[in-house]
């Protein structure tokens, strides 16, 4: 079906040191159209962070061997999922800067079918550990979280669920091996379920540090508590990204455009917030009245078949890809000519902070951290969220102004160093010694 994903091939099992499944789907291309680039993996870590990331150990046996005369101050990171997903792609980037000789990071997530970047994190030395691997039922991760929370020094959490349920276990903990719990909140709180909202309500004091990614999403949650988050822009680790770029043409020539064709990219998971109708709604306009416009869209999630069968119906056949999965973004960023975004609801997209560094000119939607970082007119364009006729318009100004995209170029590429992941690593860990230093657990 042209402009829909293949299914991903089942992944390989894990390696000897990984508990749980450990996949490295293949990346999805389209089942009509050009063939996909050559995807671009991560080299091997040093063998010293091989050997440091085996103090990464399940359940039963985790804090037994970890506890004792080790002088690094143990890190837990929970998340959800570790799919390709905003957040996850934050913990990717931040476990390529973090300081090995001070703290020991161990990672684990609970969805089975969330792990595309586990191979990633095993390439540097962080071997993710699943969460209900060893318990069944759909509540046997809960016995593993506090199991794995009372062997570490700081738990910080990435995703609202996990951290209501971590807050609550952290306090069954004995006090002398009770973890700090942090966490991070990366969407609005208006995106959330109201049992999610009324969950974190009641167990956020139990936080040590919580932060948002974003005054937008800080400015979401519920009066009582905004003043209890604190801003931290997490940003991305741009060096790495151009480390990985492919040449503009070569990929250009791979994915079937023409050296006059205006590629718009789109890098977003297939899921409601993302507004994919309302994407393929402007494209289909835009395309009518800039034919040299050409969609590519890479991602995966629950909305697959709904959004193939809504691409049926529209004229834009191969003038939209859906490319699925994909490992070499950096690569699809150097053959686009501008980035788009068309989300109903968001944090601060990881994706539109990889597009700075690319240079890329961004048109996104009003919502969460985007409006007070991409500026209307110098970054791109800025449109109301749910107007595909705006998004439409900006798409086609840009596409017919080449001189307006060079000067946008310039001016993302000049600000991406305000997003380097090294600052945000540095004030999170700079805050983990002083929490893990104070014993800090909020009573």
């Amino acid at each position: 079906m042209p402009g829909t994903p293949r299914s991903e091939s089942p992944p390989p099992s894990p390696g000897k040191h990984a508990v749980g499944p450990s996949p490295s789907p293949n990346p999805a291309a389209p089942l009509a159209g050009p063939r996909s680039p050559p995807q671009t993996l991560l080299p091997a870590p040093p063998s010293d962070a091989l050997t440091r990331s085996r103090r990464c150990y399940p359940p039963g046996v985790y804090g037994e061997q970890r506890r004792g005369a080790d002088p690094h101050i143990r890190v837990l990171w929970l998340i959800k999922g570790l799919g390709p997903g905003g957040a996850e792609q934050l913990l990717l980037q931040a476990a390529r800067v973090v300081d090995r000789e001070r703290f020991d990071y161990s990672i684990a997530y609970v969805r089975p079918d969330k792990t595309h970047l586990v191979p990633e994190f095993e390439a540097l030395g962080i071997l993710p550990y699943r969460l209900g691997s060893k318990h069944g039922g759909r509540l046997g991760w809960l016995r593993e979280l506090r199991s794995m929370i009372q062997d570490a020094d700081v738990v910080h959490v990435h995703s609202p669920v996990l951290a209501a349920a971590t807050r609550i276990g952290s306090r069954t903990v004995a006090g002398g091996r009770r973890p700090v719990v942090v966490t991070t909140e990366h969407n609005e709180w208006t995106s959330h379920r109201l049992p999610t909202r009324l969950a974190n309500a009641l167990t956020e004091p139990l936080d040590a540090q919580t932060w948002a990614v974003s005054d937008q999403v800080k400015e979401t949650v519920w009066r009582p508590l905004a003043g209890r988050y604190e801003v931290l822009i997490h940003g991305i680790d741009g060096t790495s990204l151009l480390g990985q770029r492919a040449t503009r043409e070569e990929v250009r020539r791979e994915l079937g455009l023409h050296d006059d064709e205006i590629m718009s990219l789109t890098v977003a998971n297939l899921r409601r917030n993302k507004d994919y109708p309302n994407l393929l709604a402007a494209a289909e306009r835009a395309v009518a009245l800039e034919p040299r416009l050409r969609f590519i869209s890479v991602g995966q999630g629950p909305l697959e078949s709904e959004l193939g069968d809504l691409h049926r119906q529209t004229r834009l056949g191969e003038s939209f890809m859906f490319l699925g999965f994909r490992r070499d973004i950096p690569a699809l960023m150097a053959a686009a000519d501008v980035f788009t975004l068309s989300s109903a609801h968001e944090g601060l997209p990881v994706a539109i902070m990889e597009a700075f560094a690319m240079g890329l000119p961004v048109v996104a939607t009003a919502v969460g951290g985007i409006p007070q970082h991409v500026r209307d007119g110098i970054d791109g364009r800025v449109v109301p969220p749910g107007d595909p006729n705006a998004l439409a318009d900006a798409l086609v100004a840009l596409a017919q102004d080449p001189a307006a995209r060079r000067r946008m170029s310039e001016s993302v590429r000049s600000r991406a160093p305000k997003y380097d992941i090294r600052s945000a690593v540095a004030t999170i860990e700079q805050r983990y010694a002083e929490l893990a230093s104070a014993g800090a657990s909020r009573k």
